[in-house]
């Protein structure tokens, strides 16, 4: 390979300390797990081939990674997980027939951007290796650099196997390398488990590369190297980057109210001159219109909101589509498959499920649709319930242009309302209405005189 480079992703760990039962790299940040943030780093940066090594919950790993790469990723078994470098010796069968660079990733980095991946690959130059490096304070935990007096990497010493005076270093080891792979074929045979941990470290690399002609060395932030070791780093991670994605949307023209309340997923996309409130959660395939406004703690998964929408507070939809001008909520629930058309309008305590509502129609109040189809123009009194399940099979409701319906209705599918036909209040519809039509069925109401008062007199006797 001569242009480019390979990307090794090591992803075979446990990861312990997350007490999960799924692998530690398929937890999310922002809906996307962490190993696919890494793996899109890689390709984003120019990698040609991506290979992940696998070892802990492998079939749930290459389950997600097909998915989202097919055939782009390809991945390599590490039955048993002996370091680092032990996992790079797992991945070479994979690049036998590449030559040129390979760049090593972690795969609980989820915040490591393409720039650091391609700005390492190009500090390495002609050198065999280059590691990326960073520095803290306190750099505890971390491999430290080890530099000669004029200043050339010489090796890295894991925190357990450090001096104090190497403790005392603050610029620490990452653990993404960019390697020359003729070089890496003929080093990875020679390392030994002589440490603490027993195991391979891909970081003895670095002391022989700088005996073959030197280390080269890139710094970056180590805010965007930092790894994900247990729960609480991960949340700490996730704050960063929906920090980040609320910044990029905020350039290029959304309004995100408070920046810090905003749960925008990485796979959500809004167009410019949206209005996103606080307390917003933005899910999944997410995509929000010009102009749309999403209220206060509004929760969307999946959903699509055409342009000028309006999602009042508190709304809930999934795997649903919003028209044109649309007004849902407050306190509305759009369930899967629920399409609403331009200019309609379903308000506080509706619920829609599998149903299409038409251009300018309107539920505004305390109803259930579900498995419906409305037409252009509808009017659905508070109350309303399409009945649409027998216990057994689920059944359509269709109301067709034009309809009214009266409030504290019910209508039991398999039913057809015609075009303009009127449904009074009250009314329960079992069988089909012919357009124009009223339908009307309702206890005939009697009033008898005094009554009210003779109750009252003998309810109160009866307390006393």
């Amino acid at each position: 390979m001569s242009e480019g480079f390979a990307a090794v992703v090591l992803a075979a760990g446990q990861g312990t300390r997350m007490k999960s039962a799924a692998p530690k790299v398929l937890h999310p940040v922002c809906g996307v797990p962490m190993l696919a943030h890494v793996v899109s780093a890689a390709k984003q940066a120019g990698a040609t081939r991506v290979v992940v090594v696998v070892g802990h919950g492998r079939e749930a790993v290459e389950k997600d990674l097909a998915s989202r790469f097919g055939a782009d990723v390809r991945t390599v078994v590490q039955a048993e997980q002996k370091g680092t470098g032990h996992a790079a010796l797992c991945a070479l069968p994979a690049l036998q027939d590449l030559q040129g660079a390979i760049v090593v990733l972690a795969g609980d980095t989820p915040l490591l951007p393409s720039a650091a991946i391609a700005g390492l690959v190009a500090a390495r130059g002609d050198k065999k290796l280059a590691m990326l490096t960073s520095t803290l304070e306190d750099a505890t935990g971390y491999g430290r650099v080890i530099r000669d007096p004029k200043g050339a990497a010489i090796g890295v010493r894991e925190h357990k196997d450090a001096s104090e005076p190497e403790r005392a270093i603050r610029e620490w080891n990452t653990g993404v390398y960019a390697i020359d792979l003729a070089f890496l074929r003929s080093a990875l045979p020679t390392l030994k488990a002589n440490n603490a941990q027993g195991e391979l470290y891909l970081t003895d690399l670095v002391e022989l590369a700088s005996r073959a002609g030197g280390a080269a060395t890139s710094s970056w932030s180590a805010e965007d190297v930092q790894g994900v070791n247990d729960r609480a780093q991960l949340a700490e991670v996730e704050r960063v980057m929906r920090l980040r994605i609320a910044a990029a949307f905020g350039r290029n023209g959304v309004t995100i109210r408070d920046p810090h309340t905003a749960y925008i997923d990485a796979t959500v996309t809004i167009e410019a001159d949206a209005t996103i409130e606080p307390n917003v959660h933005l899910r999944g395939a997410t995509k929000i219109g010009p102009g749309a406004r999403i209220d206060t703690g509004s929760v969307l998964t999946d959903v699509v909101v055409e342009a000028r929408a309006v999602l009042r507070p508190y709304s809930v939809g999934e795997r649903s589509h919003v028209g044109v001008n649309a007004r849902v909520g407050p306190f509305s629930h759009l369930r899967p498959e629920s399409e609403l058309g331009e200019d309609v309008h379903v308000g506080n305590f509706v619920e829609t499920k599998k149903t299409r509502i038409g251009k300018g129609s309107k539920a505004n109040h305390l109803a259930y649709l579900g498995d419906g189809i409305v037409g252009e123009g509808v009017n659905v009194g508070a109350g309303t319930i399409f009945c649409n399940y027998d216990g057994y099979a689920k059944h359509t409701t269709v109301l067709e242009d034009g309809v009214f319906v009266g409030s504290d209705t019910q209508l039991v599918a398999p039913v057809k309302v015609g075009k303009n036909a009127n449904i009074a209040a009250g009314t329960t519809v079992t069988m089909d209405v012919p357009a124009d039509a009223l339908a009307i069925s309702r206890t005939k109401q009697v009033n008898r005189d005094g009554v009210a008062a003779k109750l009252r007199a003998r309810m109160k006797a009866a307390k006393k």
